[in-house]
């Protein structure tokens, strides 16, 4: 029966130590592969143009870098189908540390791999298919980060514990800039492009050793573990989330979009933009991005603890509106190239980020049954990610380079907020017992189209 503590979906609740060891899995492990991630990212502004796509035109090379960033999320629905399926009939567990090895193992051997200089015409494919492994690691880790914390915690705090996951991007984007930051910092610019950058890949190795080790000595969660005791996992996931959540699905797709877009901006853009029309340093672009994702890491978790406290999609769908508003303010303030403002800048930008971002996980977790629901989170996951940071980097090159004018790039940021806030009006509000019915039972058969609420 629902909520009875023998019966129930969710052999509610685990120590507090497991709670811990859940939380700091979920965060380290998820910071680690967006380490990865993030370096690629990083690279791809500032040093693949040159490394593998040289060009007289310096705008074509970062144009083709970018475009092999955005391997790295058309890869991810191919994790998500692939990883996502296998979350909800084997285990968070064992996907989790699957995942984790094979972006680990690409991006070690990206540090390795020659460049075009040395093999030609091969070195950017290897680093395509290598970026798309990436990719597909990333995309079946997600979802199964954001149950890993969630459903060893407190149902009533879900956008505190599912937060975990989401504090992975901005420390994993921390950690990568900061080495990248000292390496540009000790070397010389001719050291830095022939061999520094491949000091930050290799990194890796050490950092996915300490995440594989962590993970390795956490049991599976109490959900699944109630899934696998009833026989209640799902035989044909994939296909029951596209017949029976297909407006969850759609609402959780659309709440991605705008925070993806922003965060790439912010982020991944904004490297290019400071170093390229403002006449910025790289050490001085990168050190803007390093204070704002540095602040992240705390904004999000508390983002995350007050969507427990207030209406989940209405702080969501507030911080969406600033997001979209606030490239309009930005490109103006930052156009003198003080490096100040240029802060001031990214540090709003991402703290918006992080009022939707913390809130994010839970939201989408909360679109679906628990026995679909890294299957579900997943799928939505890594498909906004091929219509959101996808292509972001690229859109806002070629207009800028096309129009000349900041002003396409901050119309694009409005159009996908717009695009967010409809995903949040589709979608419904969790409940505080979501985890405390049993699996398969008439309460975890669809959920119903909601009504009347608004985001």
């Amino acid at each position: 029966m629902s909520g009875s503590p023998d019966g129930d979906g969710d052999k509610r609740p685990p120590g507090a130590s497991a709670v811990r060891r859940a939380f700091f899995a979920s965060l380290t492990g998820t910071a680690l592969e967006w380490y990865d991630f993030a370096i690629y990212s990083v690279a791809a502004a500032l040093v693949f143009g040159d490394v593998f796509f040289p060009s007289e035109d310096p705008a074509t090379g970062t144009l083709l870098a970018f475009s092999t960033y955005a391997v790295g999320y058309v890869s991810r629905p191919l994790g998500g189908f692939v990883f996502g399926r296998l979350g909800d009939k084997i285990g968070r567990k064992k996907v989790l540390i699957a995942t984790l090895v094979l972006i680990g193992v690409a991006t070690l051997l990206i540090g390795v791999l020659p460049s075009y200089a040395t093999i030609g015409v091969a070195a950017p494919i290897a680093l395509v298919i290598l970026r798309f492994a990436q990719g597909v690691g990333v995309g079946g880790e997600w979802g199964g980060a954001v149950l890993l914390s969630s459903e060893f915690g407190d149902p009533r705090r879900r956008g505190f514990y599912a937060s975990a996951a989401q504090i992975g991007p901005p420390a994993g984007n921390l950690m990568a800039n900061g080495v990248l930051a000292l390496l540009g910092a000790v070397l010389t610019e001719s050291q830095f492009l022939s061999w520094g950058w491949r000091v930050a890949f290799l990194l890796s190795g050490v950092l996915v050793f300490f995440g594989l080790w962590i993970r390795a000595k956490l049991e599976e969660t109490p959900v699944f573990q109630a899934m696998e005791a009833e026989k209640t996992r799902p035989e044909a996931p994939i296909r029951e989330v596209f017949t029976t959540h297909p407006r969850a699905l759609v609402a959780a797709i659309l709440s991605r979009i705008a925070p993806d877009v922003l965060y790439a901006l912010f982020t991944v853009f904004v490297l290019t933009y400071a170093t390229g029309e403002l006449g910025m340093s790289r050490g001085s672009a990168l050190a803007a991005v390093l204070i704002g994702s540095s602040l992240q890491v705390f904004l999000i978790p508390l983002a995350g603890a007050l969507s427990d406290r207030v209406n989940r999609r209405l702080l969501y769908g507030v911080s969406a509106v600033g997001a979209g508003v606030w490239p309009f303010l930005f490109f103006p303030m930052a156009s003198g190239g003080s490096w100040p403002l240029l802060v001031v800048g990214v540090v709003v930008a991402l703290a918006l980020h992080s009022l939707m971002y913390g809130p994010q996980a839970a939201f989408i977790a909360e679109q679906f049954s628990p026995r679909l629901r890294y299957t579900g989170s997943s799928l939505a996951y890594t498909l906004a990610g091929v219509v959101g940071g996808a292509i972001a980097p690229l859109l806002f090159t070629a207009l800028l380079d096309s129009y000349k004018s900041w002003i396409p790039l901050a119309l694009y940021v409005a159009v996908t907020a717009v695009l967010t806030v409809t995903g949040l009006c589709l979608g419904r509000d969790g409940t505080d017992d979501d985890d405390l019915t049993a699996p398969g039972s008439a309460a975890e058969q669809p959920v119903p189209s909601p009504g009347g609420a608004t985001a």
